[in-house]
Order: structure tokens, then C-alpha cells, then sequence
């Protein structure tokens, strides 16, 4: 499809399509700890071949991503993604498990830098925000693969059925949204060149510690939170799925509306407000003795992180010491390594001090980043 007269609108379907396809395998986790009976330190240890890929992958992306453009990069990325998953499903070891996530952080990283910089080059494009609201469909892309998978565990389809049929459709929607895509010029302060390793500078070290806490927490909602209430509560498939659900759909609502009030408060204040509704989510889900009360957490940590993570990395592509491209993989490298350290560590913590303690460490970095909350002002 072509999107030339309105580029924000593919940019938008690149966000949703991508974590559509990577949301798929979460509500599942949980069915492939019972299938290869592990626990969750071992489960943690063996998601962290995402974190592996995606660092490994960011060392390339910009090679690759500016040799096959965004275009390409969407055609083959999403299906790779869909397909590692399924292979994941198929585990028979924990380490088969780690190799099938790992080649989803490949693709993961591609993508990731590839939609990021695609979207902020519409937004000089256009002359307006964009980047909130592209981060909106990620979560409603997320929202929509975590209903789905409640919604398949609930009926009792196996994971393995379930990302076949993701393969299929996945593939499908790839070809026929993006064979024909033109992407957004590149940014006249864009400079060219391959990034293997981007030097952290001091404004990119300030963002890192401002979005630690909404990264940490993220991917402790993205990858915990349907063991939480299965663990915690005894739930049944749907209701823990629900935790997934609701913590994606209120990224996306507040990802969606972010914008314009972005534009009318300013970052910094925005964020606050976020950081604050984090730690609120963070003390629900912690203290939680009834399920309603844990999916209001989850639902408020969602909210939460919202924001974070798409205003940092705005703020690293407007950077002016260097080009965009290497202050977003020089953030985006740094920032990831959160995620490569959260699922072992918090699977260890769940495994020996509880699931409720993997949360409540969240606590003290809100307060980092409350701390940096100014490191989004413009220099």
C-alpha cells in the first residue's frame, strides 16, 4: 500500500504490525514454563535470548537498515519474528528456547530502529509529534495480540497452533501493507555512516536513567505479568491474559491522546505525572490481595510507562552533537541492556523471594527517574 499522502498513517500500521507479530508469544509463556517444566529463573534465563538478539542486532541495524530500507526491513523482519516464535513453541529444552528468542531479538532490533528512525523523519516531515502516538500502536498491537492470546489458552489451543496461525497472518499482512511502501527522506541533519558501537554521551546517559524504571517495569509487565496472577491468585487463562490486555491497552490510550498534551504541558511535566502513576501502579500490583486489585496495577503500570520510552528517544533523535541515527542506537544499546538483565534477575527474585518483591524493586527507580526528569529539556 501506498501511504505517500498520508505517511504518518503507515508509520502508524508499521508500529501495530510489528508488535502484533512480537506480542504473540507473551500470554504464552506461562503454557511453555508448565510445557518444559522449568522454573522461573530458568524461564528468565532463557527469555534473555531476546535481550541477546536485540543488543547484538542494534550493533548492525544501521548497516542494514540503511543498506535494505525500512521497506524491506518490515517485508522480512515481521515474518522472521512470527517464525522464531513458532519455533519457540517447539521448544524441548530450555535451550532451544533461548536459540528461538534469540533470532526474535535479531529481528527485533532491525525493526526497532528502523520504525523509530522512520517515524521521526515523518515527524520532521510533517512538522508535528508523531512519535507518541506512533508508540500508541505498538501497544494497541500488543493490546490486540494479548486478547488474542487469552482468548486461545482460555479455549485450550496449544501455543505452537496458535503462532502458526500468527506466522500465516503475520506474513500475509506484511506483504500486502508494506510491498509498495516509499519511506520518509531522510532528515537533512542525518548524516550517513555505519554504527557498530555509539559512545554514550552525557545528555544520552541522563534519558537512560530517566527511562530505566518504565523499562524495567515494561518488560516486567510484558513478560510476568499473566505468570503473576496465575502464581498469585490461581487465575484461569483468560483473567491472567487480561493482565497482559489491560496493561497494553492503557499504553495505547495514553500513547494516543499523549501528543497534544505533550505539545500544551511540555515533556517534562508529562513525565512526571507518568512516573507518578507508575510508582502508584507498582505499590497496587506489589500489595494486591484481590485480582481486580493487581489488573488496576498493571493497568496503571501500563499507563505509566507510556510516555517514557517515546519521549526519551524523541528527545536522543533531536540531539544536536551528533547525527540522529547514532544518538537512537547510542540510547537504544543502552537502554535495551535493561531488558537483557530484567528477566533473569527478576525470575530469580520471583523464584526465591516471590513474584510480588520482582515488582516492587521497580519502586527505587521511579525515583531515579524522577530524579532526571529535566534531562528531557532541549539543550
Amino acid at each position: 500500500m501506498r501511504f505517500s499522502h498520508m505517511p504518518h498513517i503507515g508509520v502508524f500500521i508499521s508500529f501495530g504490525l510489528y508488535s502484533f507479530a512480537f506480542g504473540a508469544l507473551f500470554p504464552r509463556l506461562g503454557d511453555l514454563q508448565l510445557q518444559l517444566g522449568i522454573s522461573q529463573t530458568i524461564l528468565g534465563l532463557s527469555i534473555i535470548g531476546v535481550s541477546i538478539g536485540v543488543q547484538i542486532s542494534l550493533l548492525i541495524a544501521g548497516r542494514i537498515v540503511d543498506t535494505i530500507g525500512f521497506r524491506r526491513t518490515m517485508l522480512w523482519g515481521v515474518p522472521l519474528v512470527s517464525a522464531s516464535e513458532m519455533l519457540a513453541a517447539l521448544s524441548t529444552s530450555p535451550i532451544h528456547l533461548f536459540l528461538a528468542l534469540f533470532l526474535t531479538g535479531i529481528c527485533i532490533g532491525l525493526i526497532e530502529v528502523a520504525v523509530n528512525l522512520e517515524a521521526d523523519r515523518v515527524e520532521h516531515q510533517l512538522g508535528r509529534r508523531i512519535m507518541n502516538r506512533s508508540h500508541a500502536f505498538w501497544s494497541f498491537g500488543f493490546f490486540g495480540a494479548g486478547l488474542f492470546g487469552a482468548l486461545l489458552a482460555q479455549l485450550d489451543i496449544s501455543a505452537f497452533h496458535h503462532l502458526t496461525g500468527f506466522l500465516i497472518l503475520n506474513s500475509l499482512l506484511s506483504f500486502v501493507l508494506f510491498h509498495q511502501y516509499q519511506a520518509a527522506p531522510k532528515r537533512p541533519d542525518d548524516e550517513h555512516g555505519h554504527i557498530t558501537f555509539a559512545r554514550p554521551t552525557k545528555p544520552i546517559l541522563g534519558l537512560v536513567a530517566l527511562s530505566l524504571s518504565a523499562m524495567l517495569l515494561e518488560g516486567a509487565g510484558i513478560d510476568w505479568s499473566v505468570i503473576f496472577m496465575r502464581d498469585i491468585f490461581g487465575t484461569p487463562p483468560f483473567i491472567s491474559g487480561l493482565a497482559l490486555t489491560l496493561f497494553a491497552m492503557s499504553q495505547f490510550i495514553v500513547r494516543y491522546v499523549a501528543d497534544s498534551y505533550v505539545e500544551i504541558f511540555g515533556a517534562e511535566r508529562i513525565s512526571l505525572i507518568s512516573l507518578i502513576i507508575l510508582g502508584s501502579g507498582v505499590l497496587c500490583v506489589s500489595l494486591s490481595f484481590h485480582p481486580v486489585m493487581a489488573l488496576s496495577g498493571f493497568m496503571l503500570i501500563g499507563g505509566g510507562t507510556a510516555v517514557i520510552f517515546p519521549l526519551t528517544i524523541s528527545a536522543a533523535a533531536q540531539l544536536k552533537d551528533r547525527s540522529s541515527a547514532v544518538n537512537v542506537a547510542s540510547f537504544a544499546q543502552l537502554s535495551f541492556m535493561v531488558f537483557l538483565l530484567a528477566p533473569p534477575l527478576l525470575g530469580i527474585i520471583a523464584d526465591y523471594f516471590g513474584i510480588r518483591l520482582s515488582y516492587a524493586i521497580g519502586l527505587p527507580l521511579v525515583i531515579i527517574s524522577l530524579m532526571t526528569v529535566k534531562s528531557l529539556r532541549r539543550p
